[in-house]
């Protein structure tokens, strides 16, 4: 039996590693929620230098950055290096009602944690009706 060689076939495999490695070190998977009156980001960096995160907003748009260096060891060979170096970058548009300049972050075991909190003027409140004495009077006479 002859064996097909197709060098596409090598080339496409290769051009497939790069570009899912490439994806991979762009990747930054996130979780969003709410808990009471404010929301919570929590973004997984594992390995970012802490002194290299950086968190901005401006206008609408958030934005987390973060760095993942390399092992600066020359005298090196290497037989397996899948882990993404370089950086990570996410930008987030946000929307209104949230208090933008009281955000919070936290990086602690490889993981990014932003709290937002609800502006006051976002926030739901009861509001109070008055009711007149004149109705009530008026009901009274009807009577």
């Amino acid at each position: 039996m002859a064996n097909r060689y197709d060098p596409f076939q090598e080339l496409d495999r290769l051009f497939g590693q790069m570009v899912s490695s490439q994806r991979a070190s762009a990747q930054m998977p996130m979780d969003l929620y709410r808990s009471g009156d404010h929301y919570v980001l929590r973004t997984d960096l594992p390995g970012a230098d802490p002194g290299s995160i950086d968190v901005n907003v401006e206008d609408r748009t958030l934005t987390i950055r973060a760095e993942r260096s390399a092992a600066e060891d020359n005298d090196v060979q290497w037989l397996a290096k899948e882990r993404p170096v370089g950086t990570y970058a996410r930008q987030l548009t946000v929307g209104r009602g949230l208090a933008l300049d009281k955000i919070e972050a936290t990086y602690a075991d490889g993981v990014l944690t932003l709290t937002i909190p609800v502006a006051e003027e976002a926030k739901p409140r009861r509001i109070e009706v008055q009711h007149s004495a004149q109705n009530a009077q008026l009901t009274d006479a009807a009577s």
